[in-house]
């Protein structure tokens, strides 16, 4: 979830994300499957596939699982897979913008499913292009704030990689490139000694909207519902967290 106030950047609801580690896991096969499909087996030549291999591989997706993922999606052994991507528009509570990205074998379920989820949790379908205009496709590097990972580490590391900023979130750092520069900015990391949780193309907001704790509950229960589709691969918004908002959040989990 990004706004960017993504749902793993802001470690919000915890039990909520362990509670849903299978489904995590069937998403991010999924992404491996596509990946394969769209640009074959070998992770040598295949980046977006590399990538979606090492944030399963990060998430503790067993090495069978993501074997298996990666012939489906290639199609070595008679499997195959055929998954449709939509992008859906949306305004949220407060009208906080959505876009809701699908990965699906059934359209009209997915369809549906958003259109309802939206409709019970305070949110609508907009237009297409009337939300999208806000966003822009950015490759984005998420990665831990450890013991000698800092700011300047970092942009010492990807100075010279196309990089756009790194952005402190608080228990770690976003680093935003050009799509075109993410395996770039990627490989500069690694060879600088610096691990990474993720690194993939995302909607970023071209401008963040501050919530009230009131607005904030009704953003993430949106978001809860979402992403328990399993059509629904990613959330992004344009919704910021103020520290004082994320303080009370906090609370409600104690």
């Amino acid at each position: 979830m990004s706004g960017h106030s993504k749902w793993a950047t802001t470690k919000h609801k915890k039990a909520v994300i362990d509670a849903r580690r299978a489904k995590s896991f069937a998403k991010l096969i999924k992404n491996i499957e596509v990946a394969a499909k769209a640009g074959g087996a070998d992770l040598a030549g295949n980046p977006t596939l590399y990538d979606a291999v090492q944030k399963a591989k990060k998430t503790s997706v067993p090495n069978d699982n993501i074997d298996r993922a990666i012939k489906r999606g290639a199609g070595i052994g008679g499997e195959a897979v055929s998954y449709e991507s939509i992008m859906y528009e949306a305004y949220g509570p407060n009208g906080v913008a959505f876009m809701v990205e699908c990965l699906t074998d059934n359209k009209n379920r997915a369809a549906a499913e958003v259109r309802t989820t939206l409709s019970r949790n305070g949110g609508t379908l907009a237009d297409p292009g009337s939300v999208a205009y806000n966003f822009n496709r950015k490759g984005v590097i998420s990665i831990t704030k450890v013991d000698g990972v800092t700011e300047d580490a970092i942009l010492e590391a990807v100075m010279d990689a196309g990089v756009e900023d790194v952005i402190d979130q608080g228990g770690g750092f976003e680093v935003i490139t050009d799509p075109s520069e993410l395996v770039a900015a990627r490989s500069a990391l690694v060879d600088a000694g610096i691990d990474y949780d993720s690194a993939e193309a995302e909607f970023v907001p071209n401008l963040q909207v501050e919530v009230d704790l009131d607005t904030a509950r009704k953003v993430f229960r949106l978001i809860d519902a979402l992403e328990d589709s399993d059509d629904v691969q990613n959330v992004f918004s344009n919704f910021e967290v103020p520290a004082d908002v994320q303080a009370e959040l906090d609370a409600d989990e104690d």
